[in-house]
């Protein structure tokens, strides 16, 4: 077992920024695959960012210029830098661990773009 807990969200004006963290409770999350998704009230989840544990990203279109995701191995951590947060952005993001045998999924942080 894998336990994810996520820090970082709470509410933002429109243009501002938040980091949000995820840290594993194993090694093992330092060798596979990281991510974060979101789901927005009324839509299904989708994929953010991932990253690899060489350190390649992929982005969804959406986010790409303005989300920044990273990963500390050695603290068995990954990091979504997110800037110019949109009311788009609005929805709980949700950090995972991509395992060969099946993903890991963290509790869930809110993150609410609103003036």
């Amino acid at each position: 077992q894998v336990q994810l807990v996520e820090s970082g969200g709470g509410l933002v004006q429109p243009g501002g920024s938040l980091r949000l963290s995820c840290a594993a409770s194993r090694t093992i999350a330092s060798i596979y695959p990281m991510g974060w998704y979101r789901q927005a009230p009324g839509k299904q989840r989708e994929l953010v960012a991932s990253i690899t544990n060489g350190g390649t990203t992929n982005y969804v279109d959406s986010v790409k210029g303005r989300f920044t995701i990273s990963r500390d191995n050695a603290k068995r951590t990954v990091y979504l830098q997110m800037n110019s947060l949109k009311p788009e952005d609005t929805a709980v993001y949700y950090c995972n661990l991509n395992l060969p045998s099946r993903d890991y999924w963290g509790q869930g942080t809110q993150v609410t773009v609103s003036s």
